[in-house]
């Protein structure tokens, strides 16, 4: 393994909440690893999800994480997914560099039913740059598909970047307590030289009857996509197992460049400032709707489940009833 250029040893340190970024340069390769230990598991815990939805967040946000971190701006990312499953909205939020959150909307009947979690609907992502700089979100169609083969789709239709995604999460029993723990793996094929990139799609205007031939797959990357499929479950969730570890596993036989990985901290960006900017943002009467029993205004963040109190008082031009 090497960092850098330099040959070293491979670290067994374990990193919670990071995401390592590697190479593989002899096969074009480029990647991010996520490993989300403290973080996920206050999501999970601070909602009390059933384990089948704690595992959907799970994955979405290890998804998130490792698409999020290659921002090259201090924007945000969000994943979401509309669906008529149990779970009809999926959303993470990520504020780049380092700060996730994560909500999921459930049918909690459906749930114990064991229906699907994700039906028919979309998945999104969207980057947000901020500033004067143009939003863009990229949408493909849900059919019951887990949120690892909707991003594989997402790369194949939107990026045309030859993509593996795997995604796990566990609860383990560490130190005698439980947690919540999520990894992921993102590989892509991302050669210098033009005439190896993925060729462009059918663009759906040829002849009736006329047959397109699918381009034939890189054989470098089909090597690369092998080694990344070889990952199992039980080593992107293992907290005994340290990422440089398992990517030398992966990748050894070729060579594995190893950055220096990067941290995520789970953090909600909401405040009583911005809820209270938000209230002042409807009407008086809106906001006298909004009066619970106690005659006070009470805000709970989706994400956080943070709940703010306010007196009706505070707006001007607002009579308590």
């Amino acid at each position: 393994m090497s960092e850098e250029g330099a040959t070293r040893f491979v670290s067994d340190e374990g990193r919670d909440d990071t995401v390592t970024p590697f190479a593989v340069e002899p096969l074009d390769v480029r990647g991010r690893l996520a490993r989300l230990g403290p973080s996920i598991d206050t999501i999970i815990r601070r909602h009390g999800y059933p384990d089948a939805v704690s595992r959907l967040i799970g994955e979405a946000a290890a998804l998130t994480t490792l698409l999020a971190t290659a921002l090259k701006f201090a924007g945000r990312f969000q994943l979401q997914a509309r669906t008529d499953g149990a779970v009809d909205l999926l959303v993470v939020d990520f504020d780049a560099p380092d700060r996730i959150r994560a909500f999921a909307r459930f049918d909690a009947a459906r749930v114990a039913a064991g229906d699907t979690l994700l039906g028919k609907g979309q998945f999104g992502l969207t980057v947000d740059p901020g500033g004067d700089m143009a939003r863009y979100q990229g949408v493909v169609a849900m059919h019951g598909q887990s949120l690892e083969a909707a991003a594989h789709e997402y790369f194949h239709q939107s990026e045309q970047i030859p993509t593996v995604i795997r995604l796990a999460v566990a609860e383990a029993v560490i130190g005698g307590v439980a947690q919540w723990r999520a990894g992921g793996l993102l590989a892509q094929f991302l050669p210098e030289a033009p005439e190896r990139r993925q060729a462009d799609q059918h663009p759906g205007d040829a002849p009736a009857g006329v047959e397109i031939a699918a381009p034939r797959e890189d054989e470098v990357w089909t090597e690369a996509r092998a080694l990344a499929s070889t990952v199992e479950d039980h080593e992107l969730v293992d907290p005994t197992l340290s990422g440089e570890r398992l990517l030398y596993r992966l990748f050894h036989e070729r060579g594995v460049k190893v950055f220096s990985p990067q941290p995520v901290v789970e953090q909600c960006r909401c405040s009583s400032e911005r809820i209270e900017a938000m209230l002042k943002n409807f009407s008086p009467q809106e906001r006298r709707d909004m009066i619970g029993d106690d005659g006070k205004i009470s805000v709970t963040c989706e994400f956080c489940s943070t709940t703010r109190v306010y007196e009706p008082s505070q707006f001007s031009g607002d009579a308590t009833p």
